[in-house]
């Protein structure tokens, strides 16, 4: 016999409903065995620009690198944050 799932509740906020889903385990909201895989190929994720100061012989530096990689220096600055930072 299959679980009853409890009703998602109405939360205000993003913030709220980001805290809700990361305290509870979602099975018991929610069905997974009758979960569909979508593709979003069009979905992009929310940026925000900022400014950041850095040397001159820093940026060049960087512009080097990312041309021996054939990419744009800001998308190579964007991947070394991310693999830093993890």
């Amino acid at each position: 016999m299959p679980k009853k799932q409890k009703p998602i509740p109405k939360l205000s906020s993003e913030t709220k409903e980001r805290a809700f889903w990361e305290s509870r385990d979602s099975t018991e909201f929610v069905d997974w065995s009758q979960a569909k895989h979508v593709r979003l190929p069009r979905l992009k994720p929310s940026t925000q620009a900022i400014s950041i100061r850095l040397p001159l012989s820093l940026l060049e530096r960087i512009r080097i690198e990312a041309n021996k990689r054939d990419v744009p220096y800001q998308s190579l600055i964007k991947t070394w944050l991310s693999e830093k930072v993890g």
